[in-house]
């Protein structure tokens, strides 16, 4: 209605000026063009995002990657049974993605979406070779490193550029397309690593295979649109509207550039400091995307899936088969929240996911609680399934979405990257403690407090989170600052 009101007045200013015999070729063309320009073509971005969300492919890939060829890794490089090994191999990964997530916001300001996507690829090509090539154990931590590194950068990237280009009508479907790359590395990897354990040094096979989409996206990136925000913040006006024309089509491009104007008018002109992160208006909305990736994190979702096999072999599903169970539930949970982003929107998603994965976790403790029984495994396997499935249709793919959309311009990148740093390290803590939480508290009391978090997360997102669907960018940098509500 909004994008229609703006042409009828347009062209009743500018009727008023020609001449009486023109009249009705203008009021021809009005029409037509409030046929045809509505909404944007969704098909001109379409490519730029795909392009994009190669990187959160590679992350869900190198995420996985070790699961099924570790023994096969530890034999050949000679620390079978050594289980710190096998745990740096693992998690060497994420000391390098905290790294890169840190600096993923200066790079992302500096150099552009573009290149930052570039430079996430470079690592992980190069760690992916030393990986691959590599005759002893400190040449795969070393190139497990540097895949982290580039990890940490990408889905940083990948947040701010799938916002920045996408259409506002289609912002959220194109946003869930991250988490379902995601999902696709994960069962790629998993796919990928089953002939690890009887064909003699497939594992680096697996290693080798990741540089390809790394090579395609660092090459790909040459040939798609920056960021109009990003070129706009950088006084680079005339570029920004070439590649709005590119996403949006001509028609849109002057909208979308007044748009980019009207923020200018509620936000400094200048290049964000760190510091101002932590203190302020910024301060809230900070607050607000560190607390959500934190509660997606301390709702158990690393726990269930490090644990998977153990639950399914309990109900006699063999380990290869139950991993590609989960990863199927993942992938369709992502799907479903792709057709339903923008419709029902980003909070519904949030606060259904949140309570869902709630009533998973109550099912697990039930579970642990009749042991006995013999139905204990299949509610175990139900509530992990459940549990999953819920996580997929909200609180994966939400935050990465919600984001880059609530920050404002100036700061987005920086506090993107910090708000994936918070995620890393809840990550790796969580990680950490499980096991020995699991021996001192049993699982019954910690699927309890992960059932708790995911309640303390749902009153969060009730009483903190506006909904953002089919608002431009700068319509919400303009009305969520000055009202954000924090318990």
């Amino acid at each position: 209605m909004r994008a229609r009101q703006t042409l009828r007045d347009g062209f009743s200013t500018y009727s008023s000026d020609i001449d009486g015999d023109k009249l009705d070729t203008s009021v021809h063309v009005q029409e037509t063009l409030l046929k045809e320009s509505v909404n944007p073509s969704w098909r001109l971005s379409l490519p730029h995002v795909l392009t994009g969300v190669i990187s959160s492919f590679l992350f869900g890939y190198h995420l996985g990657v070790v699961n099924e060829p570790l023994e096969s890794i530890s034999l050949d490089l000679g620390f079978s049974g050594n289980s710190l090994a096998e745990g740096l191999v693992v998690s060497t990964c994420l000391g390098g993605a905290f790294l890169g997530s840190i600096v993923s916001g200066s790079i992302a300001d500096a150099v552009g979406r573009r290149r930052g996507f570039q430079l996430s690829a470079l690592p992980m090509i190069i760690g992916a070779f030393l990986s691959a090539r590599t005759e002893s154990l400190e040449g795969m931590l070393l190139g497990r490193f540097l895949v982290g590194t580039g990890m940490g950068v990408g889905p940083s990237v990948a947040s701010l550029y799938v916002t920045e280009v996408s259409p506002s009508f289609v912002r959220g479907t194109y946003g869930s397309f991250i988490q379902i790359a995601t999902c696709l590395g994960l069962m790629s990897s998993l796919l990928i690593g089953i002939p690890a354990k009887e064909i003699a040094g497939w594992w680096r096979v697996c290693f080798w295979v990741s540089a390809i989409p790394a090579a395609i996206l660092a090459l790909a990136m040459e040939f798609c649109a920056e960021s109009p925000q990003w070129l706009h913040k950088k006084g680079r006006s005339a570029e920004a509207e070439a590649e709005f024309e590119k996403l949006l089509g001509g028609l849109h491009v002057k909208s979308a550039m007044a748009d980019l104007s009207k923020s200018d008018r509620v936000d400094e002109p200048d290049t964000v400091k760190f510091s101002e992160l932590f203190y302020g208006r910024h301060f809230r909305v900070v607050l607000i995307g560190s607390a959500l990736y934190a509660f997606q994190q301390l709702s158990g979702i690393n726990a269930v899936f490090y644990f998977s096999s153990t639950v399914l072999k309990s109900a006699g599903v063999p380990s290869d088969k139950g991993n590609i169970c989960v990863g199927i539930v993942n992938l369709s949970g992502s799907i479903i929240a792709m057709t339903l982003m923008d419709k029902l929107g980003r909070k519904l998603l949030l606060l259904g996911s949140f309570f869902g994965m709630a009533v998973a976790m109550c099912i697990q403790a039930s579970a642990s609680s009749f042991s006995a029984s013999g139905a204990s495994p299949y509610l175990s396997v139900g509530g992990m399934l459940l549990f999953v499935l819920m996580f997929a249709l909200g609180a994966g793919p939400v935050p990465g979405l919600l984001l880059p959309e609530i920050l404002p311009n100036r700061l987005r990148a920086k506090a993107m990257s910090f708000c994936l740093a918070v995620h890393w390290v809840v990550n790796f803590f969580i990680g950490l403690l499980f096991l020995r939480l699991l021996e001192q508290l049993g699982s019954r009391t910690l699927y309890s407090i992960f059932a708790c978090f995911c309640l303390t997360g749902f009153v969060f997102v009730k009483k903190n989170v506006v909904e953002t669907k089919g608002k431009s960018l700068q319509e919400i940098e303009i009305s969520f600052l000055p009202q954000v509500p924090l318990v």
